[in-house]
């Protein structure tokens, strides 16, 4: 307050200053039908020279130039700008500290400081959609112009996480803004339970059937899900597919900031993937914690590394070194399942570089799909069908975006839970309710009703117990004060007896 009251004062010595001089650009001392006019020929002049000089030219330069040599430039500035808004209260330069709901005069705009967090929810999700609008305009105008299909590979089969995996990934997938095609490689054959999972997702499903059982170690079953990838890349060559092909996994999490990025690729492209590696022993995890030093443990990513001029020049792996000969050999293990080297997740294909046709259009550092899968060592990752490996784009500002999540979790062998998760049998009263809905009664509870009642009155101490109302309306105020303190006192002195 006494800032800006001082400030005031100040301005209006030295308005009456600008007054008093005789300078002759002063608009002040011209008459009040000649001030539009000063404005407007000063105003043209200053265009004028800006067209001559090539850059903006201020009319208060002229202020500058002819003005007193007393008068500070910045309170010049406030008091000689006539299109500062008269309801914006001028602020000195050097008040950094700003209240909340108070305004700060930025050029000729004024900013209005609110309190954070924002004590309305309802504006702040009004901002929130606000922001949505905008991005998603920004992404028609400025986005990608011609985007291309996107092609995704899911291995799986019937178990009793696949429901709550498939279902995650299948939402991801139904939000995808571009044109989508899921290939979906089931192994041991295509069954009813996945069939009826995926035609849920209104997509285009293309369900394919392995004939080979997923076995129960992991080893065996990380190896077979590469065949089955690869058999998803044949079924995209066979029948011409045009997009981007992505591996999504049914233990993947996916940022839809994903599939925007997988456009900007041109023949194939990595992204980083983050590892959540999962233990079902608590006290093996804090462990493996203790003998990892914190400042030397590498970051929990997968994905391409870089230098400082965004080129490829290596991978970031998963460290296992500290759960050597502790991660989990078979599914159902209280254990740490560990991810590979490097996931399928964290790679993109075009598509045309799986056709046989047009030889010429695919580069040379490409292999035939037929050429590869014939040893299982040989398929880990997407880069055994490179002949050069250094070709890959990284994606994501070049790997230091995680855009999608590693989670494999899988139930134990002796889990049991229904089939697609829905119960046909009704299931048996574990905690009875005290009021149903339902019209027939519920059993009769036993004798822990009396335990149930004195709970309640335990919850409820302050509560005080009343006489009952005298029907006689004849008894006056005092006669019932009387006989409510001569009840107090008989409970009272049989209470002590």
């Amino acid at each position: 307050m006494k800032l800006s009251a001082l400030h005031q004062s100040y301005l209006s010595r030295r308005a009456n200053s600008f007054r008093a001089s005789s300078s002759p650009l002063d608009p002040s001392s011209l008459d009040g039908g000649l001030k539009p006019i000063f404005w407007l020929v000063l105003h043209g002049l200053c265009c004028l020279i800006s067209l001559l000089l090539g850059f903006r030219f201020s009319r208060v330069v002229f202020f500058l130039l002819f003005s007193p040599s007393s008068t500070p430039p910045t309170a010049l500035l406030h008091s000689t700008s006539p299109f500062r808004p008269a309801s914006l209260p001028v602020q000195s330069l050097n008040t950094t500290v700003a209240t909340p709901g108070s305004r700060v005069v930025v050029g000729r705009h004024g900013i209005l400081i609110r309190p954070w967090p924002h004590p309305d929810p309802v504006e702040v999700m009004k901002a929130h959609r606000i922001i949505d609008r905008v991005q998603r305009e920004q992404r028609v105008q400025y986005g990608v112009k011609t985007p291309r299909s996107v092609i995704a590979v899911t291995p799986t089969y019937v178990r009793t996480f696949q429901t709550l995996h498939l279902t995650g990934v299948m939402h991801s997938l139904m939000n995808v803004p571009y044109d989508l095609t899921w290939i979906v490689v089931e192994a041991g054959g295509t069954t009813n339970e996945t069939a009826w999972l995926v035609a849920r997702s209104g997509l285009r499903v293309v369900h394919v059937g392995f004939e080979e059982e997923m076995p129960v170690s992991w080893d065996d079953r990380h190896r077979l899900e590469a065949r089955m990838r690869l058999r998803a890349l044949r079924v995209v060559r066979e029948f011409k597919l045009e997009g981007i092909v992505m591996f999504a996994d049914d233990s993947n999490m996916h940022s839809m900031e994903l599939f925007d990025e997988i456009q900007k690729v041109k023949w194939v492209g990595a992204v980083s993937v983050g590892i959540l590696v999962h233990s079902g022993d608590p006290e093996e995890e804090s462990s493996v914690a203790q003998k990892d030093d914190v400042e030397n443990s590498p970051m929990p990513v997968q994905g391409p590394a870089c230098n400082s001029s965004d080129q490829l020049v290596g991978w970031h792996t998963f460290n296992s070194l500290p759960y050597e000969g502790k991660g989990a050999k078979y599914v159902g293990d209280v254990a740490t399942v560990l991810p590979r080297k490097l996931e399928w997740a964290g790679f993109v294909l075009n598509s045309r570089l799986l056709w046989k046709e047009n030889e010429g259009d695919k580069p040379e550092w490409v292999k035939d799909l037929d050429t590869v899968g014939g040893d299982a060592d040989d398929i880990e990752t997407p880069l055994s069908l490179l002949k050069d490996p250094s070709v890959v784009e990284p994606l994501g500002s070049c790997g230091r975006k995680i855009l999608l999540w590693w989670l494999r979790v899988e139930a134990r062998a002796d889990s049991k839970f229904p089939a697609r998760w829905i119960i046909d049998t009704p299931m048996e009263v574990t905690v009875p309710s005290k009021r149903t809905p339902w019209p027939d009664a519920p059993p009769e509870l036993p004798s822990n009703e009396t335990a149930i009642t004195t709970e309640e009155n335990r919850e409820k101490p302050g509560t005080k117990t009343r006489p009952r109302k005298s029907k006689r309306s004849s008894r006056s105020k005092k006669k019932r004060e009387s006989s409510v303190v001569e009840t107090h006192v008989s409970a009272r002195n049989s209470g002590e007896q």
